[in-house]
């Protein structure tokens, strides 16, 4: 059963194809609404997009310029009664989805709209699947819909409610660590009491000890008076453990007996005092192969290791990457006070296809440079792409030599994977026509430079082949 949420919007420019969208709707399985602005689309979220013009061709492009999509990432095709090479380009470039010629295309747009409505169904299906976990906490500053994320915060939902229990998170730089941390606390019933952070990494060993467990006066020579740990400093609420693999070994036994005992002595002192604290421990090393290299303490990690919560990284959640940028880009064009620019959709798959070594963090500055630099108009790839992309091998891992037709399909596939399994924007960059590269992925005969009395024969032979 399809999601009875899931809309097709249409905007219709002009009338020339009114009497198609009722029939088109239903036939998918979605409910139908005329918008009346492009501003509709901003705040469009569970729908798939549709701008129609028929005879009113030269308006599709400025109007696809206007639409924002806000937070949603909705995929909108452009409608026309007759469509050249010219045209496709200018429209995708200007933010469409896809470019349909009516009525010629009729199929393929019923194709399209299907595909698209199993693509957020299965979408919303994940997002409905843990919502009930989440429901009434906060994750202010994590975002994204990815099932790797959802997954992650679904997890940490189920122990939000457990005031003592110990937290793992592991992720690698930038993937937010903290964030969670500061949400595990901000949802937990220790929300009144204070949330403290140390980074384990960024105090020197001779001063962390004191940082952590607080000294009596005369401990040391400049200890003129007692000092409270930051234990003690986050009694009735978290202390959070940033870069916990970086602990140096010497205290690795004090905090594993702290966790142990729940009571903390300070550095010079013989007296020992009761901490209720909630830990959080993160890290962006593997712990498990630094207890190999015998670099951290085994009992520590299993005693740290009693609920592991795992971020994944930006390239594990691609989907996420192009709404956290649109995201980025308004808050720091409110933040500088400049027009909010947009995304053109190349720039867009360059956003998807960087490998992000240092994940939302990175993105987040790519966006703020790319903000502060622009003129307050549309993104392309050289706003966004200052660092070459890595390019991943291809998918077919053709092995070399091989045959030609075997080099062709590879590429074919390869490029329209590039362009977010857009066929038109595909052939559009390998400069062939949508039909032909169909042809290629389908590894049926090239038949474009072939008499047309002798296509329709080569045709047949392939499908009895």
């Amino acid at each position: 059963m399809r999601p009875k949420s899931i809309r097709l919007i249409v905007l219709p420019v002009s009338d020339s194809f009114s009497s198609i969208w009722p029939a088109l709707a239903r036939d998918a399985g979605l409910e139908l609404e005329l918008a009346t602005t492009p501003a509709r689309f901003a705040s469009a979220r569970g729908a798939i997009g549709v701008v129609a013009a028929g005879g009113e061709e030269e308006v599709l492009e400025p109007v696809f310029r206007t639409i924002t999509r806000g937070e949603s990432d909705i995929e909108i095709a452009a409608i026309s009664g007759h469509a050249d090479r010219r045209m496709a380009v200018r429209c995708i470039r200007a933010g469409a989805s896809e470019l349909f010629a009516l009525p010629d295309d009729l199929s393929l747009l019923q194709s399209w709209v299907c595909q698209q409505r199993d693509r957020l169904g299965a979408r919303m299906q994940r997002s409905s699947s843990t919502e009930h976990a989440r429901e009434g906490y906060r994750f202010d500053g994590i975002l994204g819909d990815s099932p790797a994320l959802a997954a992650a915060l679904d997890r940490a939902a189920r122990i939000i409610p457990h005031a003592h229990v110990i937290v793992l998170i592991t992720g690698e730089t930038g993937t937010g660590k903290e964030l969670l941390a500061r949400a595990l606390h901000d949802n937990s019933p220790r929300h009144a009491g204070q949330f403290v952070d140390v980074n384990c990494a960024a105090i020197p060993e001779h001063l962390l000890e004191t940082e952590l467990f607080g000294h009596e006066k005369g401990a040391f020579t400049d200890a003129s008076a007692y000092k409270p740990g930051l234990f003690e400093v986050a009694s009735g609420g978290t202390l959070f453990l940033d870069e916990i693999g970086q602990l140096p070994a010497s205290l690795q036994g004090k905090l594993l007996r702290v966790l142990q005992e729940r009571r903390i002595r300070r550095v010079g002192g013989t007296k020992s005092i009761p901490v209720d604290v909630k830990v959080i421990a993160a890290t962006h090393v593997n712990l498990a192969d630094a207890v190999r290299r015998g670099e951290f303490r085994e009992d520590l990690y299993y005693r740290l290791n009693v609920v592991p919560l795992e971020l994944p990284p930006l390239r594990d959640r691609r989907e996420d990457i192009v709404p956290l940028a649109r995201h980025f880009l308004r808050a720091f064009a409110t933040q500088y006070g400049v027009a909010t620019p947009s995304l053109f959709p190349a720039a867009e798959r360059a956003l998807r296809q960087r490998q992000w070594p240092g994940n939302v963090r990175e993105l987040r500055n790519a966006m703020e440079r790319a903000v502060l630099l622009s003129d307050g108009h549309a993104l392309d790839v050289a706003d966004v792409d200052t660092e070459p992309a890595t390019r991943l091998p291809a998918a077919s891992g053709i092995p070399f030599p091989a045959p030609l037709d075997d080099v062709i399909t590879a590429a074919a596939r390869e490029m329209v994977e590039l362009s977010g399994g857009n066929k038109s924007e595909a052939a559009r960059r390998l400069g062939i026509s949508r039909t032909r590269l169909q042809r290629l992925l389908e590894q049926l005969p090239d038949v474009s430079d072939v008499p047309a009395n002798d296509q329709q024969t080569l045709m047949a032979q392939a499908g009895r082949a």
